[in-house]
């Protein structure tokens, strides 16, 4: 047995496998199962001995997706995968699901005031005074200033979180 094989293996190696085993499943080389089975297998290895057999019969990623990779770049989820975490790229993503709710409610009561508005303004063939206005406004306000607030709570709590972690 080679010396190598009895090393053990980093979080880096192990990732490094996951993504071929991830260009194995994208060619077609493997079977979701088959892939499921070897990322879990990968992420249990302890030595390079664990990790060799997952990647053997598969040929090295072709250098292309190695660059592109080491650049920074995530490497795309498999096709057909089903994302362990959803992630969410909306406006309101990163609020607390009360604030979520809230924004939720205030856009519902302001569409319907808007709508309102414009059917009054429709049929009186005159246009009314935009009282909406008063109900976004005052409300829109409070939610902006408390959206922000915990926003630059929740950043300042992270960069002290990486603060301590770097100290420790």
């Amino acid at each position: 047995m080679d010396v190598r094989q009895k090393i053990r293996a980093s979080d880096h190696d192990r990732q490094e496998v996951v993504n071929l085993l991830r260009t194995g499943l994208e060619d077609g080389r493997l079977t979701m199962e088959e892939y499921v089975d070897r990322v879990g297998l990968a992420y249990q290895a302890v030595t390079y001995a664990d990790l060799a057999p997952l990647q053997a019969d598969l040929p090295a990623a072709p250098p292309g997706r190695a660059v592109s990779r080491a650049a920074g770049r995530p490497a795309p989820p498999p096709a057909g995968a089903r994302p362990a975490r959803v992630t969410r790229r909306g406006v309101l993503a990163g609020l607390p699901t009360v604030l979520r709710v809230l924004w939720t409610v205030w856009l519902a009561v302001v569409s319907i005031n808007v709508v309102v508005w414009a059917l009054v303004c429709g049929t009186t063939a005159h246009l009314v005074y935009p009282w909406p206005v008063w109900v976004a406004g005052p409300y829109g306000a409070a939610l902006i200033a408390v959206s922000a607030g915990v926003t630059q709570f929740r950043r300042s709590r992270m960069v002290n979180a990486g603060l301590r972690a770097e100290e420790g």
